[in-house]
C-alpha cells in the first residue's frame, strides 16, 4: 500500500509544472529551517521574548514569574511536542500557522496579548490571537465536508463596507490574525483586496481556499495588498479522490497550481485536509506529507470532521484509534529527525483533548457571511451579529458559555 501511495504521489510530481501559469516551485522562497539553525532562531526568538516581557513589566521577579507560567502553559498543550524546525518565508521566521512571523510587530502584540492572559497588563493589547471571517457564501465546488453547506451559494448579506467595518471594529479590540474564507473567498477577489488593504500592519492575514482563481497574478496581488499566507485545502494525495470529495475533476489541478503560485508570491504557504475515518492511516498520512513536501508547503493542517453542514446527520466523528493516529503522526512528523525537512504539522484536537478549545471567544472566534458570530464554523449557535455594535457584550456571553464539546480553557 505504501508503494502505490508513494507512486501516487511521484506522479504528482511530475506533474507540478504543468498548467500553472509558467511559474516554478523554485521560483518562492520557502524553506523549512531545522539543526544547528534552527537552535539559534530559536535562541533569537527567545530573547526576544524576554526582552518584549521585560520592557513591558518592567519587574524583573514578576516578569521571570511570568516566563515561566508561559512555559508551563505551552507544555500543557503541547506536552512533549517541541518546535523543532521552523519555516522561513519572506525574511520570517514562522513556528506555527496561526503566530505570527518572527520579527515583526504583529509577533511583539501576539507575545504580550498572551502574556496578558496571565498577568494584566493595565493597557489595551490583542484580545484575540486570531478571528476567521467568512467574506462569502458562492462557491463552484460541492465539498462533501461543507461546514456552510445549508447557505451555499445563497445571496450575499456582507457589503465590502460591512467587511471594513467588522475588520476594524476587531482591530479596535486587538486581534493578531484576520483569516478570511468563505464558500470561496477568492469570488470576491476585488473586494478582498480592499479590505486587506485597510488591515493595521500590526495584523497578519490569510486566505483559505480550495485555490480556486488563485493564478499567479492574483497572487502577486494579494501579497502586494498585505496577505501574509495562504491555506489551501487538499484532502487526498491521489487527485481523482480529492475530486470526488470536493465534487470536481478540475479541484485537485486547482489546488496544485495554488500551492505553486502562492509559494512563487513569498505567500507562507500550508495545506489543509479533512481527516475522514476512511482515510486515515499511517500509509495515507505520511503519503500525504510526502506529497505536501514535494509542494514545497511550510504546514499540514489536520482538521476533524464534524456531523455539521454537508455532514450533519452523518456518524463522521473519529473513533479513539483514529484519534491516536493522528496524535501519534503529529508528534512523529513534528519531533523525528528523519522528518526535519518536512512541513510542520497542526493538529488542532491534540491540544483541545489537553487544556481545552481556544475558540468561543477565548482566543478566536468566527465571523460567517452574514455577520453572525458564532465559537467556530462547526458550532451553529449564534451569539450575535457582528454589524450591531456591541462586540464586547456579545464576546462576554460567548467566552461565559464556553466550547460545548471540549473543557474550558483556563487562561
Amino acid at each position: 500500500m505504501i508503494d502505490s501511495n508513494l507512486a501516487a504521489v511521484a506522479d504528482i510530481d511530475q506533474n507540478l509544472d504543468a498548467d500553472n501559469d509558467g511559474v516554478s516551485l523554485k521560483s518562492g522562497q520557502q524553506k523549512i529551517i531545522s539543526g544547528r539553525r534552527r537552535v539559534f532562531i530559536r535562541l533569537r526568538m527567545h530573547a526576544e521574548i524576554v526582552r518584549i516581557i521585560f520592557k513591558n513589566y518592567r519587574n524583573f521577579r514578576k516578569s521571570i514569574r511570568l516566563l515561566n507560567m508561559l512555559i508551563d502553559f505551552r507544555k500543557k498543550a503541547l506536552g512533549e511536542n517541541k518546535v523543532m524546525k521552523y519555516a522561513l518565508v519572506d525574511g520570517k521566521y514562522y513556528m506555527g500557522l496561526y503566530t505570527p512571523g518572527f520579527k515583526s510587530a504583529a509577533f511583539e502584540a501576539f507575545i504580550l496579548g498572551e502574556a496578558n492572559r496571565i498577568m494584566p497588563l493595565g493597557r489595551p493589547v490583542n484580545r484575540f490571537t486570531n478571528i476567521l471571517i467568512s467574506v462569502t457564501k458562492k462557491c463552484v465546488l460541492k465539498c462533501e465536508h461543507c461546514s456552510e453547506w445549508k447557505t451555499l451559494n445563497e445571496e450575499e448579506t456582507l457589503t465590502l463596507d460591512h467587511l471594513k467595518m467588522i475588520v476594524a471594529d476587531f482591530q479596535a479590540l486587538g486581534v493578531g490574525q484576520i483569516h478570511f474564507s468563505g464558500g470561496e473567498p477568492l469570488q470576491r477577489l476585488d473586494d478582498l483586496l480592499e479590505v486587506l488593504n485597510s488591515i493595521d500592519k500590526k495584523t497578519e492575514s490569510w486566505v483559505l481556499t480550495s485555490g480556486h482563481k488563485l493564478s499567479f497574478e492574483n497572487a502577486k496581488r494579494l501579497k502586494e495588498a498585505g496577505l501574509t499566507g495562504v491555506v489551501v485545502s487538499i484532502d487526498h494525495f491521489i487527485p481523482a479522490l480529492h475530486n470526488r470529495f470536493r465534487g470536481s475533476e478540475k479541484s485537485f489541478l486547482w489546488a496544485q497550481n495554488a500551492v505553486k503560485n502562492a509559494i512563487a508570491a513569498n505567500l507562507v504557504t500550508a495545506v489543509s485536509i479533512c481527516v475522514t475515518r476512511e482515510f486515515i492511516s499511517d500509509s495515507n498520512l505520511f503519503s500525504y506529507a510526502k506529497m505536501a513536501k514535494e509542494m514545497g508547503v511550510s504546514y499540514i493542517q489536520l482538521l476533524e470532521p464534524k456531523s455539521v453542514g454537508h455532514y450533519a446527520g452523518k456518524n463522521v466523528e473519529l473513533t479513539d484509534e483514529h484519534v491516536k493516529t493522528l496524535d501519534d503522526f503529529f508528534f512523529r512528523m513534528n519531533n523525528d529527525k528523519k522528518y526535519c525537512d518536512f512541513p510542520i504539522v497542526l493538529y488542532h484536537g491534540y491540544y483541545q483533548r489537553r487544556v481545552g478549545c481556544f475558540s468561543a471567544g477565548n482566543r478566536h472566534l468566527f465571523i460567517d457571511a452574514d455577520g453572525d458570530i458564532r465559537n467556530c464554523p462547526f458550532c451553529r449557535s449564534k451569539t450575535g451579529n457582528a454589524l450591531t455594535g456591541d462586540l464586547p457584550q456579545i464576546i462576554d456571553r460567548m467566552q461565559k458559555a464556553g466550547c460545548p464539546n471540549f473543557k474550558p480553557l483556563t487562561i
